[in-house]
């Protein structure tokens, strides 16, 4: 039975939720709002990051390769609001590069690289000059001369720069085009095009500046142990030092501390929220919304579905940051007639070789009530969540008509395959969105419950696949009755079904016996790599361990559900119950983790945490209004 069309509220039009312009629905049924960043179509020869340095402080960023001169190759550079503000930057001390010998992140927005340099005559082994450079996403470098030598030197110090002001989404795809002319500046360079303007400014300004070259000299007297150093600053004509989300006076991540048997997990959690922070990018129509961007560092911009699920995992830190990712997804709701009015707008993603791409935009449409109630659960204010409920009625409203008479939901709809996140997705939407709708007196909850009811009984039935190792649910039902068995690390949100009254995890689709099941198939050696879930299991005549959705380990969303999803199951054994080598297998990626690898703490991670501090607003418990 479809929900009651609920009527707009006077919070439809509160300041907060109020859209800059209505996003409108194209004949064709495709909303036209304008992304952050995109990329080109044709990305297929990306430039490899693998080795990269990134450094991210949003909106700045700077990409670097392990030898930490930027050469203008691929990705690096320094880039502000997704434009390339310089990329090249390559030194030379006494006529020679020096020789690289370390690269190392120290921070999310810094990197440092350590180089030396041998001037002796005698041709000793030991190096002469250390060079040290400390790069920083706010477009800042250090550069640290010290002596080791035993003599007095004088030192020529060049510095060649030089940039194109290319979008991000051209360096990616290949048309970043030539290095623009140069201009001696103030105490530096200066580059401009039709499109913008970047400026380069040294301290201590350099002795000699050769704008056809690009290059800032210097000439420096250096005794034995003495240090010399050279800051260089980047910014567009005019514009003040970057100041990051991450900088402002009040942060919406509430400060923390973990309490482990494991000192390790302590500096885990704090490290995470330091690169969550440098991921924080505010709503440009209303800067006290942040949210978290997506796809460092090819895209650095809003991605519904992303921004949503990691607000969620947040939530232990406060709602903050949960809220202002709500209010500003609000604003770009799809709005009218037709059977698209109340989804949020995504782009497509790609979903490997057996299926087709993913709608992301639904999956943020059945995220938006999920997240609403259970920021509702850990304490966002009352008047805030009456605010946005009717945007998530209109996300309810859009799942029930697009499903209709019928028992799952396609994606990309209509047409699409059945998946069994997506089902997943939609099943604790309907749960939660009726204990919403439920609180405040609205219509709808009994009908969304009776549906996901008769899901629930379907899904078991139509998407379990039985077998002689115990069985596993189905990837997807494809249109033509065909079902899609592989395994893979989207099942896991069946494992997530969310927060209800008083902290309570709402029913899954599956039942306690196939719960057991997949949870012992995702902690199986097909699935898990002890570095975290393989995106396809290893057993699949498809496997690709470095295949993005085919078998690559991706630490991302999926890794985080499984840890909840098990612990809330009572499927994570403690480490007391398990072997030296399952022991060891929990150990390793902790001890190897390497930056980059973002993990987001919530309610999967290991140990408590503790919250310090008011400024996540309403922590405590879950499970009632206020966290009390």
């Amino acid at each position: 039975m479809p929900l009651p069309t609920q009527s707009s509220t006077q919070h439809d039009n509160h300041p907060l939720l109020r859209r800059p312009a209505q996003v409108p629905i194209t004949p064709g049924g495709a909303a036209t709002p304008k992304a952050p960043l995109s990329l080109p179509g044709a990305t297929a020869n990306l430039p490899p990051t693998h080795n990269a340095l990134i450094c991210v402080a949003l909106p700045g960023l700077a990409i670097s390769t392990e030898h930490g001169q930027l050469t203008g190759q691929g990705l690096e550079g320094f880039y502000r609001a997704g434009r390339r503000m310089l990329s090249r930057c390559r030194l030379r001390v006494a006529g020679r590069e020096p020789l690289a010998i370390q690269a190392r992140m120290i921070a999310a927005d810094q990197a440092r690289f350590v180089a030396t340099l041998s001037l002796s005559a005698d041709g000793g082994p030991d190096p002469d000059v250390i060079v040290e450079r400390t790069r920083y996403a706010d477009g800042t470098e250090w550069i640290t001369l010290r002596s080791a030598a035993h003599r007095h030197l004088r030192l020529p110090v060049e510095v060649s720069l030089g940039t194109d002001l290319a979008e991000l989404g051209a360096v990616a795809s290949g048309r970043a085009g030539p290095d623009l002319p140069a201009s001696v500046h103030d105490s530096g360079m200066r580059w401009s095009c039709a499109t913008g303007h970047s400026v380069v400014t040294a301290n201590p300004p350099p002795s000699d500046a050769l704008a056809s070259a690009g290059l800032l000299r210097w000439e420096f007297e250096l005794p034995p142990g003495d240090i010399r150093s050279v800051e260089l600053r980047v910014r567009p004509t005019g514009a003040g030092p970057i100041r990051a989300v991450a900088r402002a006076a009040t942060s919406p991540l509430a400060q923390a501390r973990a309490v482990s048997d494991d000192p390790r997990v302590e500096a885990l959690l704090r490290t995470s929220i330091e690169d969550l922070q440098a991921l924080l990018l505010r709503d440009p129509v209303h800067p006290s919304d942040n949210h978290l961007a997506a796809g460092a560092p090819w895209r650095c911009g809003m991605a519904p579905a992303e921004a949503l699920a990691a607000a969620r995992m947040t939530l232990p830190l406060g709602t903050r940051l949960a809220a202002g990712t709500l209010r500003t997804l609000a604003r770009t709701q799809l709005v009218g007639a037709g059977p698209r009015s109340g989804l949020l707008p995504g782009p497509r993603r790609h979903a490997g070789t057996h299926l087709p791409p993913s709608c992301t935009g639904e999956e943020a449409t059945l995220l938006f009530p999920v997240v609403l109630a259970e920021a509702r659960r850990w304490g966002l204010p009352e008047q805030e969540t009456e605010e946005l409920l009717p945007v998530a009625e209109r996300c309810l409203q859009w799942l029930r008509t697009a499903v209709g008479d019928g028992t799952y939901l396609s994606d990309p709809h209509p047409g699409g395959p059945w998946r069994c996140e997506t089902q997943a997705h939609a099943h604790r939407a309907a749960l939660l969105g009726a204990d919403l709708l439920d609180a405040y007196g609205r219509g709808g909850g009994p009908e969304l419950r009776g549906w996901a009811r008769g899901m629930r009984a379907a899904f078991q039935e139509d998407f379990w696949i039985e077998d002689r190792g115990g069985g596993r649910p189905a990837a997807a039902r494809l249109p033509d009755g065909r079902i899609v068995p592989h395994l893979g690390a989207a099942g896991v949100h069946l494992l997530d079904t969310g927060l209800l009254g008083a902290g309570a995890q709402a029913q899954g689709l599956l039942d306690k016996v196939q719960t057991e099941q997949l949870a012992r198939l995702f902690g199986g050696p097909a699935m898990d790599s002890g570095w975290g879930l393989r995106s396809l299991g290893a057993k699949e005549a498809s496997y690709n361990p470095f295949g993005h959705r085919s078998g690559a380990v991706r630490v991302q969303v999926e890794f985080h559900v499984l840890a909840a999803g098990r612990a809330a199951e009572a499927h994570l054994h403690p480490l007391a119950e398990q072997g030296p080598a399952q022991r060891e297998e929990v150990r390793l990626p902790l001890a190897h983790r390497q930056r980059g690898q973002r993990l987001a703490a919530g309610s999967g991670a290991c140990g408590a945490v503790q919250q310090q501090g008011a400024s996540g607003r309403g922590l405590g418990k879950p499970g009632l209004p206020g966290g009390e």
